[in-house]
């Protein structure tokens, strides 16, 4: 199956005009002999005159009316979905995820631009009262300024809208850096947004991390940074951002739990632990990759996965019926099969997918899930990112959450089980920021506030009601009338 054919050319954009750089050739994960587009690098030195080119869009952005900043939002929705299906195939065909799941993704691109063009028709502040009746007294939000943006490539779309959105409704302007294995994409979002966008209002910049991203941590005249990556360089980037007094948040890493007692209905149970946990081709921080589940249930449950992961489809992006495609890079084929080899060597396989359909080499993995160690083990604590998930067992409901628990981790968690009162104990003992019942750990709607516990994020919620808070500041007003 061809997956693209042409060659697309991605450029930054700075004040609404591309910049030319050194070139690197993107290849097709689904198929490695197929040139799918090339991409132009900038050096750090734009990173000043993107920050300049914002600052000077933002004056007059922040004039403007809530209703006519959230008329342009909504005129970005419609560009989106007017080019829904060439955004997914491109993005598809750039880091591997199956069409399927990038045209939801592109969908839900759509529906938090509108959420967010809604916002300038809501309040915006609060009438308070004053000791002195002739003093009127109120707040309202205020934009930050210029905010940096550092997004990865697993979710090309979504994330960067999830920022971007709320932060262009609050007022503020954007020098973007997205991850460079997702710099196709950037690229076609920014071609498709130029025509309703006031030039410089979000400027991207196609760069390594070690150049661009540092120099605009370390010396953007910024006012805020939104960043969701990896722990550690989430951890440099907070640690930057607090010593130049910069608001940031910052969206990391998980290790989600998934726990099934003794009365789940498996069925239902081993459908979501499977979307969970391979979706994506695990490449989520909220991907399902512990299993925790009771012992009495076990014998089952291992069974029923068992079956079930050897009949998943793994294919080409653009294969309809894939479960999973390739995961995106050569590194994190190399990064995830090193943990596949100590899980062969140090644990028991319970379950693995059978065949790749596919005609092409490519980065393909086939889903695995082991049991056999403890919950300590190096397995059951980092980070894989790839199609991989661990079944612990746990003799009761208190050790299913104190193994629930274990982990430096806490974004996401869920419980299987049809009993309530368990079900109530789960959500409140639970170290997790995002907690279900009977749902996979992933899938949060975008009307809610995303962000986990510990050392999966610096305690800010995405999404929701919950950005405009990140995305602004409170000014307290008061005035004394002469009456």
């Amino acid at each position: 199956m061809s997956v693209t054919s042409q060659v697309y050319e991605a450029y930054s954009v700075i004040n609404g005009n591309q910049q030319d750089g050194e070139a690197t050739t993107i290849y097709n994960p689904s198929n490695l002999s197929e040139q799918v587009a090339v991409y132009h690098e900038v050096s750090s030195s734009a990173v000043e005159e993107a920050v300049q080119a914002a600052k000077r869009a933002q004056r007059e952005w922040a004039a403007l009316s809530g209703l006519q900043k959230g008329a342009t939002l909504e005129n970005m929705a419609t560009k989106l979905e007017e080019n829904k299906d060439e955004i997914a195939t491109l993005a598809s065909s750039e880091m591997g995820k199956p069409i399927k799941e990038m045209k939801g993704e592109v969908a839900r691109g759509v529906q938090l631009l509108r959420y967010y063009a809604a916002e300038g028709s809501r309040s915006n502040g609060n009438v308070i009262p004053a000791a002195n009746p002739q003093v009127h007294q109120y707040s309202k939000r205020v934009p930050l300024g210029v905010v940096g943006v550092i997004t990865p490539w697993n979710f090309p779309v979504a994330i960067p809208i999830w920022k971007i959105a709320p932060a262009l409704i609050c007022g503020n302007a954007i020098v973007w850096k997205p991850a460079k294995q997702a710099a196709v994409t950037a690229s076609k979002l920014m071609d498709v947004f130029q025509d309703v966008l006031p030039s410089g209002l979000i400027n991207m910049l196609i760069g390594s991390g070690s150049k661009v991203g540092n120099t605009l941590l370390e010396e953007g005249n910024i006012d805020a940074l939104s960043f969701t990556g990896s722990t550690e360089t989430g951890m440099h980037a907070a640690a930057t951002c607090a010593s130049r007094n910069i608001k940031y948040q910052t969206e990391m890493g998980g290790k989600n739990v998934a726990v099934v007692l003794d009365d789940a209905d498996l069925d239902q149970t081993v459908s979501a632990i499977l979307s969970g946990s391979f979706t994506s081709a695990g490449q989520k921080c909220t991907a399902s990759s512990r299993i925790v589940a009771d012992k009495k249930i076990m014998p089952t449950l291992k069974e029923k996965l068992k079956t079930a992961v050897a009949d998943l489809r793994v294919g080409e992006a653009l294969d309809e019926q894939a479960f999973l495609g390739p995961v995106s890079s050569k590194d994190q084929y190399e990064k995830i099969n090193e943990y596949i080899s100590l899980a062969k060597k140090e644990a028991n396989v319970v379950a693995e997918t059978k065949t790749i359909v596919s005609d092409y080499e490519g980065h393909y993995i086939r889903p695995l899930i082991v049991d056999g160690m403890d919950a300590n083990h190096t397995l059951a604590q980092e980070e894989v990112f790839g199609p991989f998930a661990v079944l612990l067992e746990a003799e009761d409901f208190d050790e299913a959450i104190e193994i629930a628990n274990n982990t430096d981790y806490g974004l996401s968690a869920s419980i299987f089980t049809n009993d309530l009162s368990r079900s109530h104990q789960f959500l409140e003992r639970s170290e997790a920021g995002m907690v279900r019942v009977n749902l996979e750990t992933a899938g949060v709607e975008y009307q809610a506030p995303f962000g986990g516990m510990k050392m999966s994020s610096s305690h800010t919620r995405e999404q929701g009601q919950a950005a405009l808070e990140f995305y602004s500041e409170t000014k307290t007003c008061a005035i004394r009338h002469s009456f």
